[in-house]
């Protein structure tokens, strides 16, 4: 691997994170007014699209977490190699996103929980390779690089989305052409994830040599893993409804599509921020502002439901979105290095509990007030107060397990 040069290993991570999540996850998400508009979906049946997606990529983490087990039992001498995941994920992005396309609603809940499957075993082990790879060419802090690729795949499919709305365009159009720019994506890093630098697990030779512990929860592995759960709930609601919100504050405003652009536009500015913040002994207390910054956001659109309070919502949202995520992958490596990808896969699998949660309940406390801003309202204040108790778990962590110094 010290032949592949670091930038490389940052832009191959980058790609692949924007192709899983920017597209196989989050097309959806600026793509929903233009299924609605079709008339081909209703704002229960969209709900019920994201949360299975969103159950998928719950599933998918637990497969991750499991995979050793997994292999073990299938008689396999060896766990697949991380690369060839990352690579079956991929291409199954860009089929799973092409076939939304297809005229047939019944099957598109199976389509979007097969590519929430798909972007978390794709978001795993393209972190855990890309990080392991960096630590070991001593460039750590450019893994948080690679989380740059869901802002960038947000923004470009915001504006592409936006496009196509002033165009007239169908959803299927839309989902037609983020499958060919996720196929593109794909055969552009397809060389660096080979196999001849593949490692098995992302640890380094110091902690290999160590004797493997056994998966099992403390309290402060609990309190961690459950706070970043938090997250997956405290952001999806917005992340999810954001256009659709937008357009019942907003009513026939030229803006309204580029909410979302502005989303992925933090996590970018965020992701850069992360990469170049170095030496803090104890990454907890950025992670709590982090989950602050981001209760603040979701806390923006409800005090101001103007043209700027959505715009800085939108921004504050996104800063610390894959930021909170490359410092919580450096806690789980942390406080458990031989067997950091299983644990990122616990922990990614107890962030999509919390995304599946989101959904459904926007969705209900809609249908039962008298006016679907009223709904969101609630959902959008039962979403900052998840994210300020995120970050008094981490408050706590602080003080009841400090980091060795």
């Amino acid at each position: 691997m010290h032949s592949v040069k670091p930038w490389r290993i940052a832009l191959a991570g980058m790609v692949a994170l924007a192709v899983a999540m920017g597209i196989g996850r989050f097309a959806f998400t600026p793509l929903l007014p233009m299924m609605l508009a079709d008339g081909t979906v209703s704002l229960t049946g969209a709900s019920w699209l994201a949360s299975a997606n969103y159950l998928g990529y719950l599933v998918g983490a637990l497969l991750c977490t499991a995979q050793p087990w997994i292999a073990r039992r299938l008689g396999l001498h060896t766990a697949p190699r991380a690369t060839l995941l990352v690579r079956s994920g991929l291409v199954a992005t860009v089929l799973l996103t092409l076939g939304m396309a297809l005229p047939a609603p019944t099957a598109w809940v199976l389509l979007r929980f097969a590519a929430g499957v798909a972007s978390a075993g794709v978001f795993v082990f393209t972190s855990g390779w890309c990080l392991a790879q960096l630590a070991r060419l001593h460039v750590p802090t450019m893994g948080a690089l690679i989380y740059i690729g869901p802002g960038a795949g947000i923004v470009i499919s915001g504006l592409a989305a936006s496009a196509m709305v002033g165009l007239h365009w169908t959803a299927a159009t839309g989902w037609l052409i983020f499958g060919a720019l996720a196929m593109v994506l794909t055969t552009s890093v397809w060389a660096t994830f080979h196999e001849s630098g593949q490692v098995s697990s992302p640890v380094s030779s110091a902690t290999a040599k160590q004797p493997a512990q056994s998966i099992g929860i403390d309290l402060e592995m609990a309190l961690l893993t459950g706070a970043y759960s938090l997250a997956g709930f405290g952001y999806i609601i917005t992340a999810t409804f954001l256009p659709v919100i937008a357009r019942q504050a907003l009513p026939g405003s030229a803006w309204l599509d580029l909410f979302w652009p502005l989303f992925g536009a933090g996590v970018i500015v965020g992701a850069i921020t992360a990469s170049r913040i170095g030496g803090v002994r104890d990454l907890r207390w950025l992670l709590m502002v982090c989950y602050l910054v981001q209760a603040l956001g979701v806390a923006t659109s409800l005090v101001s439901p103007t043209l700027a309070g959505f715009a800085l919502g939108s921004l504050l949202l996104g800063l610390p979105f894959t930021a909170i995520t490359f410092f919580a992958m450096q806690e789980l490596r942390r406080l458990r290095p031989a067997q950091a990808s299983s644990y990122m896969g616990l922990a990614t699998a107890l962030y999509g509990m919390g995304q599946i949660v989101g959904p459904p309940l926007a969705a209900a406390l809609v249908a039962r007030s008298a006016r679907a801003v009223d709904g969101f309202n609630l959902s959008l204040q039962i979403a900052a107060a998840a994210l300020v108790f995120g970050a008094l778990l981490y408050a706590l962590l602080i003080r009841w397990h400090p980091v060795p110094r």
